[in-house]
């Protein structure tokens, strides 16, 4: 199934209050201004040196007086041509400080700030060297991918010019303030799980008694159990019968933190979130991003319980061993050398996170996420994010997603993208079981007369990926499908990494017709009434038998 092209939803956002542009300031004439201050300030520092050297070391019975001066040996000696050498440097004096019309004035200073300048320079870069060395990632041993990190320097480097550049341009531009973060009050249901933890969740659409359908939704990170399946209508879920199970995660929103948190534990939690919730039959786990390794973890460990997998652009590790040489360039080729940072520090210095992540979306106000996460986005996406309802919904969303404040349950998260599942993508593939080796195994499957046994998941994988995806590629999908060739992939031109699942109702209900086929509705109630009418009257009719 391939997305068709749909009208444009979403309009970028102005942002309003800014000055009419007759008064608003361009940048051009704040780093000017800023210049000219810089160069006054330089002036100014340079005539005061000058002045020092003047008073100590330039007197007429000084050690360079008496030995370099122009009535010295060695000034008869050498010769310079002052007056011609002056004489064309005055072309620049009339970009200098008025006052400093004298050719030999002006140029001493400048030459002096530009050698403390320059010494200034070298004593940064050297102390930059020490304190932040260079740090060099190889994926592994046949690909590698190095890449300078220097974030900490720049991150100060842009304080500094921003600071001065808003010192001088005073209150010409109004600088917007970051929205700050509200926490609501806790107000979702939430179950027990046998150990004794809370999960919160969410539920939507059909009434467990009338579903056809059951859908469970592990989310992404940096999300909570209100994403679910952004701006999908009540009116679509009831069409195709469909009843939606959204959950908090362990750490984010109300859930409880899971003080050993792996993947087999994420399958555990949603197996007893299905059980608590009145899920008898299978069900469905549908997956976005990195909501797609829980969704991998339930494949894996309670494939029996699962109906089918529908994912979304979803994401494996990036250093997974099966992954060769152009898929693994294909898929860091379009990450940020601040996202490949991070991808290194989960691996090995996972602790550092929690420093960037109070920084960001932990700091207490609200931002974007591609500057939060580093991420690339194109140009439909960038559309998305600033459109005021998705802005809407990520801001309560994100606002939901760190509830608790506690950096821990997003640093375990990265960590588990990165590091070793415990299983790997092709134990899902369905093969067929290999028997045991020798006459006594072959004489035993004929006797028994079984039939082929199969190993993997037997169920459908349903993959749709945005073809101008820059977070999960599509060479990563382009793995998947490698590994497990019976997955149905949906590509999907001109799509980015959110457009086709968030607020689109004509992608929803696609979606829901590639799954489940022609929408039937709920279960009617009507027939279980009639059975359970039909097993009393029986039991009457045998009460009133004689003898």
């Amino acid at each position: 199934m391939v997305g068709g092209d749909r009208p444009e939803q979403f309009r970028t956002a102005r942002a309003a209050g800014i000055a009419p542009p007759d008064k608003a300031t361009s940048f051009k004439d704040v780093v000017r201004e800023f210049m000219m201050g810089l160069l006054e300030m330089s002036v100014e520092f340079g005539r005061g040196c000058r002045d020092v050297v003047r008073q100590s070391l330039v007197t007429e019975d000084s050690f360079l007086v008496r030995n370099f001066g122009k009535d010295s040996y060695m000034g008869k000696k050498i010769k310079v041509p002052k007056d011609n050498v002056l004489r064309r440097l005055r072309l620049f004096n009339e970009y200098l400080v008025p006052e400093d019309k004298d050719p030999l004035h002006v140029w001493s200073v400048i030459l002096f700030v530009f050698v403390l300048a320059l010494a200034l320079a070298v004593c940064f870069a050297t102390a930059s060297a020490t304190a932040w060395p260079m740090v060099f990632v190889s994926i592994n041993q046949d690909d590698a991918f190095p890449f300078i990190v220097s974030s900490i320097d720049q991150l100060l480097i842009k304080r500094s010019i921003l600071a001065v550049l808003s010192a001088s341009i005073g209150h010409d531009i109004a600088i917007p303030v970051a929205k700050k973060v509200y926490i609501h009050r806790p107000n979702a249901d939430r179950i027990i799980l046998p150990d004794g933890r809370y999960i919160a969740y969410r539920e939507q659409g059909i009434p467990a008694d009338s579903a056809r359908f059951t859908m469970i939704i592990p989310h992404s990170f940096l999300s909570s159990r209100l994403s679910g399946i952004p701006g999908v209508k009540a009116s679509v879920l009831e069409e195709f019968g469909v009843r939606l199970l959204t959950y908090d995660r362990p750490g984010f929103g109300e859930s409880d933190p899971h003080p050993y948190r792996n993947l087999e534990s994420s399958a555990s939690d949603i197996l007893f979130l299905a059980n608590a919730l009145g899920v008898s039959d299978k069900f469905w786990v549908v997956g976005h991003s990195t909501g797609s390794l829980h969704a991998w973890a339930a494949l894996r460990y309670i494939p029996d319980r699962v109906a089918g997998v529908a994912m979304f652009a979803p994401m494996v590790n990036p250093y997974d061993s099966l992954m060769n040489r152009g898929e693994k360039y294909g898929t860091w080729e379009k990450w940020t050398r601040k996202r490949k940072f991070m991808y290194f520090l989960a691996r090995r210095f996972p602790k550092f996170l929690s420093y960037f992540y109070r920084k960001s979306f932990l700091s207490g106000k609200h931002g974007q996420i591609d500057q939060w996460l580093a991420l690339t986005l194109g140009r439909r996406d960038r559309a998305l994010i600033e459109d005021p309802i998705y802005e809407e919904f990520w801001q309560r969303d994100v606002e939901e997603s760190i509830r608790q404040g506690n950096a821990k349950p997003f640093v375990e998260e990265a960590v588990l993208q990165v590091s070793n599942w415990g299983f790997s993508l092709a134990d899902l593939k369905l093969q067929k079981k290999q028997r045991g080796k020798g006459i006594l195994n072959v004489i035993k499957y004929v006797l028994s007369g079984s039939k082929e046994e199969y190993t993997g998941f037997l169920g459908p994988i349903h993959i749709w990926q945005g073809m101008d995806d820059k977070v999960v590629p599509p060479s990563m999908t382009d793995f998947v499908h490698r590994v497990l060739p019976s997955a149905a992939v949906h590509k999907l031109p001109y799509e980015g990494h959110f457009t086709y699942l968030y607020f689109c109702d004509e992608c929803h209900r696609q979606i829901f017709t590639t799954l489940f086929g022609t929408p039937q509705g709920p279960l009617p109630l009507i027939d279980t009434i009639e059975v359970e009418q039909t097993s009393l009257d029986d039991k009457s009719a045998g009460k009133c038998k004689p003898g």
